[in-house]
C-alpha cells in the first residue's frame, strides 16, 4: 500500500516570499526561483494576476521549496521566525484575509521532518522509531476522527462560559482547510533542514517502522505526547473532550513503584513539592539534547519549577492574556485535579469577580506571557503576591519525550517504550 498523502498548513501571512528549487508546475507552466504571493481583495496576487488558489506541483522527489520567515512556537516563549525548506508540493489559499501556505506530502516524508522537529535528529535510533510510530498514529487518527465526526451527529462544545466558570480546550479540529498545522498546536513540522543534520538515522527510523501504528481494535490510537510528564502521565479527557481512551491511562513514569492518587489535593501538593524518581527526572545533558532542539534548551528546570508573581503584575497579566479583569487577585482554590496532579479547574478569587478556569491549557495561558510549563502546580501566598511551584512541561498525556529518551538511553527498544506509555495499544503494520 502506498503511503497516504496529507496536507499541512505552514504559515498564514498577508504576503509570503518563497523559493522553488527544482522544477514545479503551475497552470501547465514550469516555475523555479524566487516568488512572492500577496492577499488582495479576497484573492491571491501572483505574477500580476489574481487567483482563488495556486498549486505548485513538484515534478520530482528532489524538488524542494523554501518559505521565508515562517513563525514557529506561536504564542510560546520561544516564538521566532525561520526560513524553512520543504519537500512535496505547495498550495496557497486565502483564509481570514491572509494567504495560507499548505504543503502536500506523503505521510512518511512528513514524518522525516516531524521526528527531527519535535526532537533532535541526532536522537538515538530507538527513540526516533518510537516517535515515528506515535507521530504516524496521531496524524492518521486525526483524519480518521474528522471523518467520523463529519458522519456523526456527535459534537462537543470546546468553549463553555457561565458567570461562575469558563472551561475551554483547544485541539486540531480548529483546522478545516488542511489536515494539520506545522506548529506546536498539532505536531512540529519544520521542514528538512533539521533532518539533514542526521538524515541517515531519521530515514532508518522511518524505514524500520514503515506503516506501523498504535491500534485500539480497528481504530488508530490518538497517540499524544508531551515534553515532560513530571513523573505522572495524565489522562486524555482531562485535557480535551470528555472521551476516556483506554490506551491513554494514568501511570507512573518509572520502571517500578505506584503512583499516588494525585486527584487528592494533599497528595498532589506533596508530589509536586518533591522530586520523585522517574524516567523523566534527569539532568543528563546527553539525553536532554536528544529531545530538546536549540530553542527548547533555553527552557530549564522543567521537571520541577517555580514562578513568582507580584499581585498587581498577576492581575494585569491575566487581563492581558485572557481578557478577564479580576481586579486584585486574592486567592486561588484548586477545584479539580487530573491523574497527574494537573489542575483541570482552578477558582480565581478577585476583588472584582470570582471565576473558575479550565481546562489545563486555559489555566497555563492565563498565568504566563506564553504558557506556564504545565498546570501541575501548587500556590503559596507571599508578602508581594504568589509563588507557583510546578511539575513537568506540557499536558502530560501519552508519551513523555524526555522519559522515552531516558528509556532508550538505558537500552529499551522502541516497542517496550511504546508499551510503557500506551499499555493497552497494539503495534500493527497497516500498510
Amino acid at each position: 500500500m502506498k503511503s497516504p498523502e496529507i496536507t499541512v498548513g505552514i504559515m498564514f501571512q498577508p504576503s509570503i516570499e518563497f523559493i522553488l528549487d527544482g522544477v514545479f508546475t503551475f497552470s501547465g507552466k514550469e516555475h523555479s526561483g524566487l516568488y512572492e504571493v500577496k492577499y488582495q481583495e479576497g484573492q491571491i496576487a501572483f505574477d500580476g494576476q489574481l487567483y482563488d488558489k495556486l498549486s505548485f506541483d513538484a515534478t520530482s522527489e528532489k524538488s524542494t521549496f523554501l518559505l521565508k520567515d515562517v513563525v514557529i512556537g506561536i504564542g510560546f516563549h520561544w516564538e521566532r521566525k525561520e526560513d524553512q525548506r520543504f519537500e512535496g508540493s505547495l498550495d496557497f489559499i486565502v483564509e481570514d484575509e491572509k494567504v495560507t501556505a499548505i504543503n502536500r506530502i506523503s505521510i512518511e516524508r512528513y514524518l522525516v521532518s516531524v521526528i527531527s522537529s519535535e526532537m533532535s535528529a541526532t536522537s538515538s535510533l530507538e527513540l526516533l522509531k518510537a516517535h515515528a510510530v506515535i507521530s504516524r498514529s496521531w496524524m492518521l487518527s486525526q483524519i480518521q476522527k474528522r471523518t467520523t465526526l463529519e458522519n456523526s451527529s456527535k459534537a462537543y462544545i470546546s468553549d463553555i462560559r457561565t458567570n461562575e466558570e469558563w472551561v475551554k480546550w483547544w485541539d486540531r479540529e480548529d483546522h478545516t482547510n488542511f489536515d494539520v498545522c506545522a506548529d506546536d498546536h498539532c505536531q512540529r513540522y519544520q521542514g528538512i533542514t533539521r533532518a539533514s543534520q542526521s538524515l541517515e538515522m531519521v530515514e532508518e527510523a522511518i524505514t524500520q517502522t514503515f506503516g506501523e501504528m498504535l491500534m485500539n481494535g480497528d481504530s488508530i490510537c490518538d497517540a499524544r505526547f508531551s515534553k515532560c510528564c513530571g513523573g505522572a502521565v495524565e489522562e486524555f479527557q482531562n485535557c480535551w473532550e470528555p472521551e476516556k481512551h483506554p490506551y491513554l491511562l494514568k501511570l507512573y513514569d518509572n520502571a517500578e513503584g505506584e503512583l499516588p492518587d494525585l486527584t487528592i489535593e494533599a497528595n498532589a501538593d506533596k508530589w509536586i513539592r518533591s522530586a520523585p524518581a522517574a524516567f523523566c527526572n534527569t539532568n543528563d545533558a546527553q539525553v536532554l539534547s536528544q529531545v530538546l532542539n536549540n530553542y527548547d534548551q533555553e527552557t530549564t528546570n522543567f521537571y520541577r519549577w517555580k514562578v513568582d508573581f507580584e499581585a498587581q503584575e498577576m492581575s494585569e497579566l491575566v487581563k492581558r492574556r485572557i481578557g478577564i479583569d479580576f481586579g486584585t487577585i486574592q486567592e486561588f482554590i484548586p477545584v479539580e485535579r487530573g491523574t497527574s496532579g494537573r489542575l483541570i479547574r482552578l477558582k480565581v478569587v478577585g476583588s472584582k469577580q470570582t471565576l473558575t478556569l479550565g481546562k489545563e491549557l486555559l489555566i497555563r495561558k492565563a498565568f504566563s506571557e506564553s504558557h506556564l510549563y504545565s498546570s501541575a502546580f501548587v500556590i503559596d501566598k507571599t508578602e508581594k503576591g504568589f509563588t507557583f511551584t510546578g511539575a513537568g512541561w506540557g499536558h502530560g498525556v501519552g508519551l513523555c519525550q524526555i522519559g522515552a529518551a531516558v528509556m532508550a538511553h538505558k537500552g529499551y527498544k522502541y516497542k517496550p517504550i511504546l508499551n510503557h506509555y500506551f499499555p493497552t495499544a497494539a503495534i500493527e503494520k497497516k500498510y
